[in-house]
């Protein structure tokens, strides 16, 4: 039975991953400081789910590196996929330290376990903000991202390029996911889908960026999870064919692989907002605003090698995904959506 240490695991997505990898029947140790950026209770409430002899947790800062490096030691796991990280793009115009703590610092440290304890992969999220000023849609793997327009985007691009850096002067393995504006049950608070829902079943206002001219590759949380959990099988590979010539920036001659993880299927925020209108029963009140500093306009996933390698890729509809988030959301927070629509 393989082991695997995930970090990030009362996370959003981690504890969603949590979940899929004790159902095959692998050893999971897990890893969350369960610190206060959103609802503590919330992360409670998700590793309840995951109650199971099988599943171990940590509490612990990433960027405690003696207490990762113990951590590394004392459980020897098989596999990594570190979640954990400083989220958001707009929290890090206000709070860049958070971000260099937790996704710089924290992320060396967890190389560093890898290095020193013969881990036999590694995968790791990125992100699609890593794209940047980037304009040519969809977004591929292959193409520089060299202008990052947020403090987050530049650290997801650290990350990437720090794992090569490992795998190529250690050998180990590293697989970088770029995820594309994740949604679902057990979401984080501080998401567009989730303040959305809350402020439409309360009658208050939503703030929308961009005057609503905004286009995301809103990707569902258990098709993310299914990714995951078939690339943990398919450890990264070189490419022979790479060259420094014209080099490719999703592969490379060390064994180290970027995929995008995304529906394939941008939306209109606009219309993103009416499949929460109308599964809720009820019209938003819009706040329209201007483009926030660091937002990207659009993000559009080509996901070819993804679905080549795992024969897999995201196809959840809006529809489907933010129907099962608002059915989580009531159930959750114990709301009766028919006593809202007649209040409207």
């Amino acid at each position: 039975m393989k082991k695997l240490l995930v970090t990030g695991s009362a996370g959003f997505i981690g504890s969603q991953l949590v979940l899929k990898l004790l159902e095959q029947s692998y050893k999971v140790v897990g890893v969350d400081n369960l610190n206060n950026y959103y609802d503590v209770e919330l992360k409670k409430s998700r590793l309840n789910l995951l109650i199971n002899e099988n599943f171990k947790l940590y509490k612990c800062d990433l960027q405690n590196r003696q207490a990762i490096m113990g951590i590394f030691e004392q459980e020897k796991p098989d596999i990594v996929i570190n979640l954990a990280a400083q989220a958001g793009v707009r929290y890090s115009l206000d709070n860049p330290h958070a971000y260099i703590d937790s996704n710089i610092v924290g992320f060396l440290n967890v190389l560093e376990g890898c290095r020193h304890n013969s881990v036999k992969q590694l995968i790791y999220a990125s992100s699609s903000s890593v794209y940047g000023a980037n304009t040519i849609l969809p977004f591929s793997v292959h193409d520089n991202v060299d202008h990052p327009l947020s403090l987050y985007a530049a650290t997801k691009k650290a990350n990437e390029l720090m794992a090569h850096t490992y795998s190529s002067l250690y050998n180990i393995p590293t697989t970088g996911l770029r995820f594309f504006t994740v949604y679902g049950p057990w979401g984080r608070p501080d998401m567009a889908l989730f303040m959305f829902t809350k402020n439409i079943i309360e009658g208050l206002p939503i703030d929308v960026f961009n005057n609503g001219e905004m286009m995301r590759d809103f990707t569902f949380v258990d098709d993310i999870v299914e990714s995951i959990s078939r690339l943990v099988e398919k450890p990264a590979q070189t490419n022979p064919y790479w060259t420094g010539e014209n080099p490719d920036p999703g592969t490379s001659y060390a064994p180290y692989k970027i995929y995008n993880i995304g529906n394939n299927k941008p939306v209109n925020l606009m219309d993103f907002i009416s499949a929460i209108e109308e599964k809720v029963g009820k019209k938003a009140i819009i706040n329209f605003m201007p483009l926030q500093a660091g937002d990207v306009p659009a993000t559009y996933a080509n996901v070819d090698d993804l679905f080549r390698d795992i024969d897999f890729k995201p196809e959840t509809s809006i529809k489907d995904g933010v129907g099962k988030f608002v059915d989580w959301y009531v159930d959750y927070y114990e709301i009766n959506l028919n006593e809202v629509q007649n209040e409207s």
